[in-house]
Order: structure tokens, then sequence, then C-alpha cells
């Protein structure tokens, strides 16, 4: 009973978030997923519902972790200014501000994205 509701939460979390932010060609949405070994980032264009981008801890051969997902803001940051876009939106997809999903965040950042 209590994972039905953990994940209703999480489901509703994230429908008010995204009703909130919109991502779009100049300032795509820079969306995180977590599983339990992996990290995915998307730059997503939500007016055209396109993707533009997508790294994965999966594709760079790294496991979960703070030091992966640090690597993994870096180098999606990295292919976001090789196609051009500095500025983003972030969507932390309904996690905390906080561990694996921060580290993405501040990477990005000094990377020099935008957001």
């Amino acid at each position: 009973m209590k994972t039905s509701i953990t994940k209703t939460s999480q489901t509703n979390r994230r429908h008010r978030i995204r009703a909130k932010i919109k991502g779009t060609a100049d300032r795509p949405r820079l969306a995180v997923h977590k599983s339990l070994k992996h990290l995915h980032v998307q730059l997503i264009d939500d007016t055209k519902g396109k993707t533009l981008a997508s790294l994965s801890s999966l594709s760079l051969k790294i496991r979960g972790s703070i030091a992966a997902a640090t690597k993994l803001g870096q180098a999606v940051a990295v292919q976001a200014i090789a196609l051009g876009i500095k500025e983003v939106v972030f969507d932390r997809g309904g996690y905390p501000y906080h561990g694996q999903v921060k580290a993405v965040a501040e990477a990005a950042r000094a990377e020099g994205l935008k957001f």
C-alpha cells in the first residue's frame, strides 16, 4: 500500500512541476531521471515535443553515484554547448534537489550552462 501512495505522490509532483516548466528551442528543458542504477538526462524542446540531446550514465559506462552524476552533468553541458544551447530550464523530475540531482546541476553550471 505504501509504495502505491509514494508512486502517486511522485507522479503528482512531476505533473505540478511540468505544468510550470516548459522548454523551448532557445531554452530547452534539462530533465533528470533517476533509476536504481543509472541517471538519465535529456534536453527537451516541449513546443515541438522533441528531444534535442540525451545522455545517461549507462551510455557513459559509469555507475550511479555523485561522481558519476558530476561527469554526466559535464558531458551534457558540453553536448548542449556544441548544439548552440547556452540556457536551459532545469527539471529535477520530482526528485529533491540533493545528492545526484544537485551534482548534475552544479556540474552543468560549472561547464557554462545557465539556468
